[in-house]
């Protein structure tokens, strides 16, 4: 049996144990960790990105390489409730690898950090065959604003906090040397951390997730943990039009790019039907008894067989 036939979440369960130590309020299966230390709550993550997998230098700059490293890992944290406060970067540089590289790379992280008040407070740097940029990220977390993601509940309705689909639409328009487009690409190029736009009713969320593989995979992470099924409404996900175009030129459907294409970084939450409206967003399905995560349109079910984006599988 190889790794690509159980793919990135088969491999995760098999890997994953529970924790003994009482301090761990949440082990594995989460967008984070959850510590309690000292009587405070801290949320704990790291993410990995991979020169030609997450980032070629064709279309990005070193900056945005920084930038994006940085992102990614506050939006962990945030999606979680939490405020990010601390980064540590480990990097694996080819030895002929330019010194302004480096330079870039580390003015993105500044200004990222800058932006959620993130000090970089060490790390770790080797050599191999292709650059490699690995954050872990320390937040910290009031013990009312944690949001999990096995905490749905059946009944409630599915939200998420803006279109999907554009990072991944950009990322085609690259890959296919499509001229133009630049709102777009820019979007995959410098994603940006969603999380503060539920900031101000994080009290009424009963589960949430970041948009990391998409958002069919993201329902799928909901559903698993909280032993629940869902329905997603497929004609309330949104798109924006420059997506649809960019889709449309590229003869695909902008719905596969949102459902299952991720790095949108918007986070995707549930909220019981008496809370709907204290919230905002975008209605885009609902939790259900029944389990499995099925589409619904026009009055009609269809299971998802497919479910977002995995680094090992096809």
């Amino acid at each position: 049996m190889k790794v690509k036939d159980i793919g990135e979440f088969g491999l995760i369960k098999r890997i994953t144990k529970r924790a003994k130590d009482k301090g761990v309020v949440v082990g594995i299966g989460d967008d984070a960790a959850v510590l309690k230390l000292g009587g405070k709550y801290f949320v704990v993550t790291t993410d990995t990105l991979v020169e030609n997998d997450h980032f070629s230098m064709k279309w990005f700059t070193a900056e945005q390489v920084g930038m994006k490293a940085i992102e990614i890992n506050a939006s962990d944290v945030g999606s979680m409730g939490a405020k990010p406060k601390y980064a540590l970067v480990s990097l694996v540089l080819k030895k002929d690898t330019s010194v302004s590289f480096v330079d870039g790379l580390y003015k993105g992280m500044w200004m990222a950090c800058k932006k959620y008040g993130i000090e970089i407070v060490g790390g770790n740097i080797t050599h191999g065959r292709e650059i490699v940029v690995d954050i872990d990220m320390i937040g910290e977390v009031a013990r009312e604003n944690l949001k999990l993601r096995s905490t749905a509940k059946a009944g409630d309705f599915i939200l998420v906090s803006g279109d999907l689909g554009k990072s991944t639409a950009g990322l085609k328009l690259f890959l296919n040397k499509v001229r133009g487009h630049s709102k777009v690409k820019k979007a995959h190029v410098e994603p940006k951390a969603k999380f503060h736009k539920v900031k101000g009713f994080l009290k009424y969320i009963n589960s949430m997730i970041d948009v990391s593989d998409g958002l069919a995979s993201e329902v799928t992470r909901i559903c698993e943990q909280s032993n629940v099924g869902a329905l997603i409404f497929r004609d309330n996900v949104p798109l924006a039009d420059d997506t649809k175009h960019a889709a449309h030129v590229l003869k695909e459907d902008a719905l596969d790019y949102a459902l299952f294409g991720g790095e949108d970084f918007e986070v995707v939450y549930t909220v019981s039907e008496k809370n709907l409206s204290r919230v905002k967003g975008f209605l885009v399905g609902q939790i259900t008894k029944k389990k499995g995560v099925r589409i619904y349109s026009r009055g009609k079910e269809k299971k998802l067989t497919k479910h977002g984006y995995d680094h090992f599988k096809k």
